[in-house]
């Protein structure tokens, strides 16, 4: 019998570093991850700091829907 998830949700971040101009791109276009989140626990929209492979530095992540 398959398990209940309960309150986990599945939540993509998108990358915020089209809004830096100052940025040297490898190459044109976005960067997302794809990550769980408690919906209990943080029922707002989370913004993290990860590294953007297309920028090749660290930004912020922001939660689309």
């Amino acid at each position: 019998m398959a398990k209940n998830k309960g309150s986990r949700i599945i939540i993509t971040l998108e990358c915020q570093c089209e809004n830096q101009k100052n940025t040297l791109k490898r190459a044109p276009g976005l960067f997302r991850y794809t990550t769980t989140k408690n919906r209990r626990n943080t029922p707002h929209r989370i913004e993290l700091e990860k590294f953007c492979p297309k920028c090749n530095i660290h930004t912020k992540f922001k939660e689309i829907k």
